[in-house]
């Protein structure tokens, strides 16, 4: 019998989920049947619901409604509680004391991908993590658990930026992390990473700060990948650093995912080799 599961968002018709979970499924011997669900941007809800109704077992949740699938769940990792927003679903059924989990695998997919697959070692760096909606909310969490000396959260909404650090406060200061909100316009400079959270290469908008983040040799990550992610890798490289999309981080959140709906985690290297091929740098 094999399992349903997708990736949920508008737009998904770019998304690369479904080939990522098809090459787990067939290396772990897996019976998946993995594909994308475009939900209405009023009617998310209505279309999750429907997916469930379906038989589906679970889904991965992108832009923009990483918010409402939190809210949704009846039962929250401690990560995707700290976070208040998911990217993973798991259908239980309620008969079994179970019903709707949530989670979020965003950070620890993208703080493996960097220092993982990238090489690039968190602790004692300064990092600036921009944007503070579902994607920057789910990262925050586990790039203080690498303990970097310094986290700036910069958000166009400095109010909302102060609140995702509020909540983070605790977890910052038990993990000896400086943890700070500023604007856009004063993002500060010369960090050691730069992760570019927003949707804003999504969306065609360029990049939001300027290249004073940045000095020579800084990692310039994107959560973004493919042809929407290019002009920010230019930018990067124009400006001398190490740029990098986001493939890394989906196929690294997309194994969390994988192992907490099938209870097995998945090789990650050389599925992303094959994406690599297909998604140049």
């Amino acid at each position: 019998m094999t399992d349903r599961y997708a990736v949920a968002g508008n737009p998904v018709e770019h998304s690369r989920s479904p080939a990522i979970h098809q090459q787990f499924a067939q290396q772990t011997g897996q019976a998946v049947d993995y594909g994308r669900l475009l939900c209405p941007l009023d009617g998310f809800k209505a279309a999750l619901q429907a997916f469930v109704d379906s038989g589906a077992r679970g889904c991965n949740i992108t832009v923009p409604f990483k918010f409402e699938a939190f809210e949704m769940a009846t039962r929250r990792t401690p990560r995707a509680e700290l976070a208040q927003a998911a990217n993973t679903l798991r259908f239980d059924p309620p008969a079994e004391g179970g019903g709707w989990l949530a989670d979020n695998t965003d950070g620890v997919g993208l703080v493996r991908d960097i220092t993982v697959n990238a090489g690039v070692a968190l602790s004692g760096q300064r990092v600036l993590l921009l944007g503070a909606g579902g994607a920057s909310a789910g990262a925050l969490g586990p790039l203080i658990e690498a303990r970097p000396f310094e986290i700036v959260l910069a958000n166009r909404s400095f109010d909302k930026a102060q609140s995702l650090v509020n909540r983070h406060a605790d977890w910052a200061a038990e993990h000896g992390v400086r943890l700070t909100a500023r604007a856009l316009d004063n993002a500060g400079q010369a960090y050691d990473v730069f992760i570019n959270g927003t949707a804003a290469s999504l969306s065609g908008g360029g990049v939001p700060v300027g290249p004073g983040v940045l000095r020579p040799g800084t990692l310039a990550l994107d959560m973004m990948y493919g042809p929407a992610a290019q002009p920010f890798l230019q930018w990067a490289r124009d400006h001398h650093a190490v740029a990098r999309d986001g493939l890394g981080m989906l196929v690294e959140q997309a194994a969390e995912s994988f192992a907490l709906w099938r209870g097995i985690r998945p090789d990650t290297a050389p599925v992303l080799a094959a994406l690599r091929a297909q998604v140049p740098l």
